[in-house]
């Protein structure tokens, strides 16, 4: 039986995840080696990602919005990552295609799951200085990928040993995950308002 969870609906990036806590035992030694092929795809990816972004910053500041065949390219790519990071974590058990589901809206099909209402309108400002912006979320994102390399390696032997995600535990993990997926966005101009430093 599935168990759906669900990242803040009150910012425009959403993130949702549809897997059952059940996991075959394998999958947490299997499910990162299938992922290598994807996390390779996924490297080069971000450096193209990196790279519209930037030029997606100069028009941000001039024009004070996003330019659509940019953003929803951008918006691919990180709902791949959400896919494969959610597989690579054995969160699930489907294995991610090698596509990348274009455009803002998701169009469904992977129990990894990513919404993006793009803003109307940037406050310049913001984007001008985001790059200084994100430096307390870098921050809590360093005690939170400690956190999670702990929690991990529980769960690495819970999963192996009981073929189950133990509850809070996975709770956990999903929520620095739609923590992650929700700044990586904003950072890269997916979204407008500042992430909250809740995670979930």
């Amino acid at each position: 039986m599935s168990e759906s969870a669900w990242s803040n609906p009150a910012y425009p990036v959403k993130a949702a995840l549809e897997a059952p806590s059940k996991v075959a035992r394998w999958r947490v030694i299997g499910n990162p080696i299938l992922a290598i092929p994807h996390v390779v795809v996924l490297y080069v990816l971000q450096i193209v990602a990196n790279l519209l972004a930037l030029v997606a910053w100069f028009v941000v500041l001039f024009t004070a919005q996003m330019p659509p065949g940019i953003g929803t390219f951008i918006a691919a790519i990180h709902r791949y990552q959400w896919r494969v990071a959610s597989y690579a974590l054995f969160l699930r058990e489907p294995y991610p295609a090698f596509s990348i589901p274009n455009g803002y809206p998701d169009p469904g099909g992977d129990p990894a799951w990513l919404q993006i209402d793009p803003p109307v309108k940037f406050s310049r400002l913001a984007v001008f200085f985001r790059v200084i912006l994100v430096i307390p979320l870098a921050l809590e994102g360093f005690i939170l990928g400690i956190a999670l390399d702990v929690v991990m390696f529980i769960a690495f032997f819970a999963v192996l040993i009981t073929g189950r995600w133990p509850v809070g535990l996975r709770k956990f993990v999903v929520d620095v995950l739609f923590w992650w997926v929700r700044v990586n966005a904003w950072y890269q101009l997916l979204a407008d308002p500042y992430p909250p430093f809740s995670i979930g």
